[in-house]
């Protein structure tokens, strides 16, 4: 993250996100596939796999990353079509989904935002959870909130403004922080 100053003066933190260059490398039709998709790639794998080479052969270079976005008609998209940050404007909105930071196994008050029970009187119930379950059904229900691994899940952030773009560098900076680690894959769709 870092921060510019926007139109009014005043100091706006934003993240640098590099969009691009990506590549289509496949493109799914309703007639063919089944539904309508577009398969794009970002970056240069080091060493890429005989079937990620086999698949991306017309291609100058296989990609190190593979998403695809659905789409009504892919008629505007061709295998080889480079898409940038050309599409996006300063001021637009933005969803953007990533993989969350992993914070390991944590309790239920880290993890859930539960309250500590009382810390004197003789109580022993500081952190845990409390109650688990009733007498009927005789089991703990599913979804219950509990103790487990913290993070590490995909996360969409939608209305994301993009406040500046740097054509030469295919950096967007947006508004506020974004999912996931830094140098982690984010996907953005307008």
């Amino acid at each position: 993250m870092t921060r510019i100053f926007g139109a009014d003066g005043k100091i706006v933190p934003v993240t640098a996100i590099q969009a691009g260059p990506c590549v289509v490398t496949q493109c799914k039709t309703v007639d063919k596939d089944g539904y309508g998709a577009v398969q794009i790639g970002f970056g240069a794998a080091r060493h890429p796999k005989k079937p990620q080479v086999g698949h991306t052969k017309s291609l100058s270079a296989t990609p190190q990353y593979l998403r695809e976005f659905r789409l009504q008609s892919v008629e505007e998209f061709e295998v080889g079509q480079v898409i940038n940050c050309d599409s996006l404007e300063v001021g637009s909105q933005v969803t953007l989904s990533g993989t969350s930071k992993g914070k390991g196994f944590a309790g239920v008050i880290k993890r859930h935002n539960f309250h500590r029970g009382p810390e004197t009187h003789g109580s022993d119930h500081h952190r845990a959870p409390g109650s688990i379950g009733s007498m009927f059904p005789q089991h703990v229900l599913k979804g219950h909130k509990m103790p487990g691994k913290m993070g590490n899940e995909r996360v969409t952030v939608s209305s994301v403004q993009v406040m500046d773009i740097n054509r030469q560098d295919n950096l967007i900076f947006v508004k506020g922080p974004v999912p996931g680690i830094r140098g982690s894959l984010v996907e953005i769709s307008a």
